[in-house]
């Protein structure tokens, strides 16, 4: 089974904020440019978001404790180390693509729930909203290293081959 349309796009999203990010040092990865955070903290927020949607929410599952209070929305800046961010995204995007690979066009419009209460939107509005927080911080992470200089900055959404338009099943 192919996954979901968004599910493609997820990856396709988390695959340029990586190629973005590549190469980047881990000095320059906690470099704040007032007024953004920095690079290792955008990679461990985005991990936090997809911690909350697709580990906890769906699983009442918690594999990276403190990762809110560290980087969660709202939450004062932090520079953590991107070698740690990094480990923590692999492994929550690895638990989340379990997840990820159930989802069907008739469960996208259902809601996952938290603290046994329905979240405010349905599932497939959380993963548009995923997708969509990935470009955002793909932006912001491509403006703060052409700030600190850095010469091999993509400049354009790369191969899509993996995430091609086709019909939802």
């Amino acid at each position: 089974m192919q996954p979901h349309l968004l599910v493609s796009q997820l990856r396709f999203a988390r695959s340029e904020f990586v190629r973005c990010i590549e190469g980047v040092s881990e000095e320059d990865a906690i470099r704040r440019i007032l007024p953004m955070n920095c690079i290792s903290s955008m990679a461990g927020h985005l991990a936090n978001q997809e911690h909350r949607y697709w580990v906890i929410f769906p699983r009442q599952k918690e594999i990276a404790p403190g990762l809110n209070e560290l980087v969660g929305c709202g939450k004062p800046a932090s520079t953590p180390p991107l070698k740690e961010m990094w480990a923590v995204w692999r492994k929550v995007t690895a638990e989340a693509d379990e997840y990820l690979a159930t989802l069907t066009p008739g469960i996208m419009q259902k809601f996952l729930l938290r603290d046994g209460k329905p979240v405010d939107e349905n599932i497939g509005t959380l993963l548009m909203r995923n997708v969509y927080h990935y470009w955002y911080h793909t932006g912001e992470a491509s403006a703060v290293r052409q700030m600190l200089r850095h010469s091999e900055v993509p400049d354009f959404v790369g191969d899509m081959s993996a995430a091609v338009y086709r019909p939802e099943e």
